[in-house]
């Protein structure tokens, strides 16, 4: 058995990670903005590859693999069985997205309805009372919190897979109600304060609970894709590994920002006896929220002809093995249009409503199409990315997927809400990639011709370090994940803030 690496230096690498807070350039990329608008506009919507929670349950049991029965329904049931993993090695192969999603995970639902509403909420919340209630249910922040200008805000939680096991160990000795139950976790918490307490009570225990149903999800892909490759050293590095990553993010809506602003105004300026709105805001208000500019992740302005103007989350790779994400959940946030501004946050009015377009705002590059597609699933679901990690250790047979999120054009006032486990190899991992295709990837990055790609693919290739120059033989994963860091968001990085 491995032992669990040195994980001191997780939050260290983990608070300028690029997959989730990256940094916009401040050089425009000149894509012009009719033709990004249109290109968005006229995305294709990509309705990822899905297989069933029964049917993922079979194809990573080893019964279904190794029975011997001649019988004809069971001879049916094993052909069914090899044409859904054969879908799920092109949804996350080369052929495919590098995506696929799966449905009817019991549970998950009230989960996630439990939980992804608590991401505005804390973001939105007061600092101090925000940070209280963080430590008391052992959650920490990988993204700056005290610009009030932020595009996102995330609260995370590493998730153990000791802990993992005592819960599945837990759930057949107990049954499935055992995982849900409130009255133990308002024991563990220790609640002091009711008034906003009560929100909060099942925070940390509902997020460990999902967390640990998306990691058996992400363990059970990796048992049927080493199945197929005939390896099994996916499924062994996540469980070296130790611990996955939780994080729920909030995706603001600039009503978010305005929100922040005035706090943090009223904080700042008690000493003004009119108490007036920050004048910058009153102005966004009084014109209507879809004026208001559009902020990278340090509240810096970005320009509208870049590609990047109209994203909650910059283009990027995952670099761990597989990231399971929650469908994702959206609030509408309104005020009352005789609201006074004195009186305007006190009335605020939110409540949960589906995508406007019928998608996630999840985007990807899909190379085989060359083209940006919008991932469409159904809100039960939960979506399994490919990161590079995966797509190394694989030898090039599961493919990373490139993707951003968009914000909801014309929707100013609509947030998003989602949980993501980020599932990696252990830090002290060793690529090893003497028999890995980093030539064809390089020739690939630096000899496709110009006529082969849009103005959009071209564009997104300038601020994405290329994998060949951030992966050498030899390299840990600790020493991976620093380099991509550096290349990404560094003092030079492609993304870094200038």
């Amino acid at each position: 058995m491995s032992q669990c690496p040195n994980v001191t230096s997780y939050w260290a690498c983990s608070r300028s990670n690029p997959l989730l807070s990256p940094r916009s350039s401040s050089s425009s990329l000149q894509v012009p903005i009719r033709e990004r608008d249109r290109a968005m506009e006229e995305a294709e919507v990509l309705e990822l590859y899905e297989i069933q929670y029964s049917d993922l349950m079979l194809l990573s049991s080893t019964i279904s693999s190794s029975s011997s029965s001649s019988s004809s329904s069971l001879f049916e049931e094993t052909d069914r069985l090899k044409l859904i993993s054969r879908g799920v090695m092109e949804a996350l192969g080369p052929p495919g997205p590098g995506l696929l999603s799966i449905s009817g995970v019991p549970d998950a639902s009230t989960l996630r309805q439990d939980l992804l509403p608590l991401a505005r909420s804390l973001a939105l919340l007061n600092p101090d009372e925000r940070k209280r209630i963080l430590k008391e249910h052992n959650l920490g922040s990988d993204v700056p919190l005290k610009n009030p200008d932020r595009s996102v805000s995330s609260f995370a939680m590493q998730l153990r897979y000791a802990q993992w096991l005592e819960s599945v160990q837990s759930e057949l000795s107990h049954g499935v109600d055992s995982l849900v139950n409130p009255e133990q976790d308002h024991l563990e918490v220790h609640i002091t304060r009711e008034s906003q307490d009560i929100e909060f009570r099942n925070l940390g225990n509902t997020f460990r609970k999902l967390g640990f149903i998306m990691m058996d999800l992400g363990l059970r892909i990796a048992q049927i894709c080493d199945r197929a490759i005939g390896e099994q050293e996916l499924e062994q590095s996540l469980l070296d590994s130790c611990v996955a990553k939780g994080r729920l993010i909030h995706y603001h809506s600039a009503l978010d920002n305005i929100i922040l602003n005035e706090a943090r105004s009223k904080k700042t300026a008690k000493r003004l006896a009119n108490g007036r709105r920050d004048e910058k805001n009153s102005i966004r208000y009084q014109h209507g929220l879809s004026e208001g500019p559009n902020l990278d992740t340090n509240g810096n302005e970005v320009g509208s002809s870049g590609i990047h103007s109209n994203l909650w989350q910059q283009w990027h790779y995952d670099y761990g093995i597989f990231t399971v994400l929650t469908a994702p959940f959206f609030i509408s946030s309104s005020f009352p249009q005789a609201t006074e501004p004195n009186d305007l946050f006190s009335v605020c009015c939110d409540e949960e409503c589906p995508s406007p377009s019928g998608h996630t705002y999840l985007q990807i590059f899909y190379p085989n199409k060359n083209n940006v597609c919008m991932v469409k699933v159904s809100a039960e679901s939960f979506i399994i990315q490919v990161g590079e990690s995966a797509d190394i250790i694989s030898k090039g047979k599961l493919r990373s997927a490139l993707h951003s999120v968009s914000r909801a054009a014309k929707f100013e006032s609509l947030s998003r809400q989602a949980f993501v486990v980020f599932l990696q190899p252990a830090w002290n991992k060793t690529f090893s990639i003497s028999d890995y295709p980093v030539r064809e990837i390089l020739e690939e990055e630096t000899n496709l011709s110009i006529k082969e790609r849009n103005q959009i693919n071209q564009e997104i290739q300038k601020i994405l370090p290329p994998l060949s120059s951030r992966l050498k033989d030899g390299m840990t994963f600790a020493e991976f994940s620093r380099e991509t860091t550096k290349q990404y968001y560094g003092g030079s990085g492609l993304q870094s803030n200038r």
